[in-house]
């Protein structure tokens, strides 16, 4: 009899203990019949470098990367999905045959798939309001444009951010930046993204209320064992649909599956198990 090769995968960040992602993809594994582990590593801040390296001498296949090291995935691959190009930051690392390193970002697709296949959001048309111009946020302009906007707008605490993100991209489409002030002036939108993480630490951007209207779609990136402070702010004031990162980070983690194993695994179940848990 064969012995079964175990091939090792892992998720990446600091902190790591709250990670779903082994979780999700031990799910993965048994619709496909995977043979594949996925653990957790706790990267130290000044050594995701020599950390990865190590890990992929020891066999891994292949990676999730999170906070805070996305960036330095995306400057440490050899090579680099179109998403990830762009976006600056990596999400999905896979390791070849030939040593070199592939980068991805399958965020911005987990994000448009929650929007479009799990809640039935159409994003075309739409007047888009993304807070928070940092990893987050960079990984997901390009999908939000190639789903025909009719605006997106960027607000940052830090407003140069937000205007240098802006024109990074503004190739694809009616694309500003500035600050959360700015704001006042720029009417209401129908869809509103939260990409930073005050949220999960109890603080509210300072959004105006202005910018939320009943037809209003509100989106917090981030999960948490309760909502977060944008998502009772969101019904709060009324919007129409609030929803946070869970079905993303589920649609995320297909998109890296597929890019593993060469086969795209079933997201419903997986997320329904997840929200019966949660």
């Amino acid at each position: 009899m064969s012995k079964v090769i175990i091939e090792k995968y892992a998720v990446i960040g600091n902190p790591i203990e709250h990670s779903k992602s082994p979780i999700i993809h031990g799910m993965f594994a048994q619709q496909t019949d995977d043979a594949m582990s996925y653990d957790t590593i706790l990267g130290p801040l000044d050594e995701f470098v020599e950390t990865v390296k190590k890990f992929q001498q020891e066999g891994g296949k292949g990676l999730n990367v999170t906070v805070p090291f996305k960036e330095q995935a995306w400057e440490l691959a050899d090579e680099l999905s179109k998403y990830a190009q762009r976006a600056g930051a990596v999400n999905t690392l896979v390791f070849k045959d030939d040593g070199s390193i592939f980068g991805a970002n399958t965020d911005g697709i987990g994000l448009i798939r929650d929007f479009k296949v799990n809640h039935k959001v159409s994003l075309t048309d739409k007047r888009i309001l993304l807070m928070g111009a940092g990893g987050a946020g960079k990984g997901v302009v390009q999908p939000l444009m190639e789903e025909s906007p009719a605006c997106l707008v960027i607000a940052n605490r830090t407003p140069e951010r937000a205007t240098a993100l802006a024109a990074e991209f503004n190739d694809l489409g009616d694309i500003t930046g500035g600050s959360f002030n700015d704001l006042r002036d720029q009417g209401r939108f129908d869809i509103i993204i939260n990409a930073t993480a005050a949220s999960l630490q109890g603080i509210m951007p300072p959004l105006p209320e202005s910018c939320l209207y009943e037809e209003s779609v509100c989106y917090d990136m981030m999960y948490g064992g309760r909502p977060t402070s944008f998502e009772y702010w969101s019904e709060d004031n009324g919007a129409s649909l609030v929803l946070n990162g869970l079905g993303m980070l589920v649609e995320q983690a297909a998109e890296s599956y597929a890019i593993w194993r060469g086969r795209m695994p079933e997201t419903k179940p997986v997320l329904d198990s997840l929200l019966v848990t949660w």
